[in-house]
């Protein structure tokens, strides 16, 4: 689905989940149509502000799926930063981040199209602290490994966990600023 409650295009949104969302509910960043994960929504019009356009970077984590064994040169690479092409035809050299390659996790929800076992992947644990379009797929792309799924699992504390998709978790406002990690969130947006 997209992260959107209105769209001109016949797809799935988020206005269709079986959840009496309240008025003005709207999504905190994006999840394109590909992607999974954990996606914040709220009636708070300050938390956007709050979170990605702070002085203080906030944490994302993704579960990510790639084509073929990644090497350790590419994943030193993608933890360095990597020059990514960006809207308008630039280049952007993104921020050192986190990444490992774990184990393929046992308990993921099932998709339409799984990617086959038998071909060569890594699994890979991304966090960065900046959120270009599609930054993970081109990052992964420009190592020369194709992304196969892309999911995110945290956001600072806030976790996924085991939260099924299409389902909806309701947190109290204290909490939920809480395991943000944003401070002083009672302020006017505009003393931030």
């Amino acid at each position: 689905m997209v992260s959107q409650f209105i769209s001109p295009d016949k797809v799935n949104k988020l206005g269709d989940l079986n959840f009496d969302f309240p008025e003005g509910t709207h999504a905190i960043g994006r999840l394109d149509n590909n992607s999974e994960g954990l996606l914040l929504l709220t009636t708070n019009k300050r938390v956007t502000a709050l979170l990605f356009q702070s002085k203080i970077p906030h944490k994302r984590t993704y579960l990510v799926q790639v084509e073929k064994v990644i090497t350790e040169e590419r994943l030193n690479m993608l933890r360095s930063g990597i020059s990514i092409r960006v809207k308008g035809g630039g280049y952007y050299t993104t921020a050192a981040c986190q990444v490992e390659l774990v184990d393929k996790p046992i308990n993921l929800p099932r998709r339409g199209h799984e990617f086959r076992d038998d071909l060569p992947q890594s699994w890979l644990l991304i966090t960065l602290t900046e959120g270009k379009f599609h930054q993970i797929r081109k990052m992964v792309s420009s190592v020369y490994h194709h992304c196969k799924r892309l999911i995110r699992i945290s956001i600072e504390d806030l976790q996924l966990g085991d939260l099924q998709p299409g389902c909806v978790k309701e947190l109290d406002e204290e909490d939920f600023f809480r395991l943000l990690k944003i401070q002083n969130w009672k302020v006017d947006v505009h003393e931030v």
